[in-house]
């Protein structure tokens, strides 16, 4: 998912054309990264989507984020909605100059949902990616790029948190999935999902994309994709390709594609025959969405014996991707390999609310409160009590 994001922007930048300047021009980070943000690298291209995720990873792991974690991600937000990959001055309005993209704004939209609290800015944020549907039904990395499968299928996540049918999110005749079904393979080529298609129009197998496609075509997304051992893992064409239909298609190809190594295999250009972390625990969560913790259990084996490294080295992504596949693959993401992939991402940002704190703060606020009725009365103090619990 690092991967694409990095391949993602680098599209967007190449579809703008002309309009490339205006990404350079986006305000660059402080020396001093934000105090509210997972992670302490650069948040230029990213800092949105890693903090999201992150959340989205707590909220899975049943752990509660830091309110200044939240409170950064929201503060992201355009007024029109939508959000930039990272906004260095959010009291600064966002102009032309601050590119938005689609991918950030849906995964912060599913990222404010899952904390709660924040619903006007999530409702705000699928409003404008409905605003920017592409006529097939898709979307871009950027509004108005062609449609991709990646993309497309992250909004479906977001659009999935109104709790509205994705079939009915249409432009024109078009819906989600049309879109996404146009980026299906064949059975003969795999059952794969493409990224996009070529300047020719050919598909191209890409796993990144595949798992992206099945979780989405499943009609869920990275709040809600869990074992489900209902879905078939098995390839097969039919005259009306149906989600559904393209989903076991999609998982059958990447069951084929770790079915030897455990693992799925870099494909950027140049690279090395060499381990994809990322996408291999992104392909987890599609295996066991599709078939169950049994289809996912080689690869997320492979992760808990060989994901540690790669996890301290890339930050707050990379344990929230772990966190996602030991979730939906059935294993425990504070015992994974060894390693408390919960603990290890929290100590990344800001430190969140421990229970020992709020013990101590509740002790002392009791104190404070019995001083306060003996001269007030104990109607003050039940009322000061009430006032604690509130958020």
């Amino acid at each position: 998912m690092n991967v694409r994001r990095s391949a993602a922007v680098l599209a967007a930048a190449v579809a703008i054309g002309t309009a490339t300047p205006a990404v350079a021009a986006s305000p660059s980070p402080s020396p001093s990264l934000p105090s509210g943000l997972y992670g302490s690298s650069d948040p230029t291209y990213d800092g949105v989507w890693r903090q999201s995720l992150a959340l989205i990873a707590l909220y899975r792991a049943h752990a509660e984020p830091a309110a200044e974690a939240v409170d950064w991600l929201a503060g992201q937000q355009c007024e029109s909605g939508a959000f930039p990959a990272f906004r260095a001055n959010p009291a600064k309005a966002c102009d032309a100059k601050l590119m938005v993209d689609t991918n950030s704004t849906a995964a912060a939209a599913q990222a404010l949902s899952a904390v709660g609290g924040h619903g006007t800015a999530v409702t705000k944020a699928v409003t404008w990616l409905k605003s920017v549907q592409n006529k097939d039904g898709g979307w871009g990395y950027t509004p108005g790029g062609a449609s991709d499968a990646n993309s497309t299928s992250v909004v479906i996540g977001a659009l999935t948190t109104q709790h509205t049918r994705v079939s009915t999110i249409r432009n024109g005749a078009k819906s989600p999935y049309d879109a996404l079904l146009k980026l299906s393979l064949p059975c003969a080529d795999g059952g794969a999902f493409a990224y996009q298609p070529d300047k020719k129009g050919k598909l191209t197998a890409n796993a990144d994309a595949t798992a992206a496609a099945v979780v989405a075509a499943r009609g869920t997304s990275l709040l809600t994709a869990r074992a489900d051992t209902r879905g078939e893992s098995t390839c097969a064409d039919a005259p009306h390709l149906t989600p559904a239909r393209a989903a076991a298609n999609g998982a059958s190809f990447l069951a084929k594609a770790v079915a030897k190594g455990g693992y799925l295999k870099s494909v950027l250009p140049g690279a090395e025959d060499q381990p994809d972390y990322g996408n291999t625990a992104d392909a987890v969560v599609a295996l066991a969405a599709q078939g169950g913790t049994a289809a996912a259990t080689g690869p997320l084996r492979w992760l808990e014996q060989n994901s540690a490294k790669w996890a301290e080295q890339n930050g707050p992504a990379a344990y929230a991707q772990l966190i996602l596949a030991a979730e939906a693959g059935g294993a425990d993401p504070s015992d994974f390999g060894g390693t408390d992939l919960v603990e290890q991402l929290t100590a990344t940002g800001p430190a969140p609310v421990t229970a020992s704190q709020d013990d101590s703060d509740t002790s002392v606020w009791w104190m404070v409160g019995a001083g306060l009725a003996a001269g007030a009365g104990v109607g003050f103090l039940l009322s000061s009590r009430n006032k604690r619990k509130q958020p």
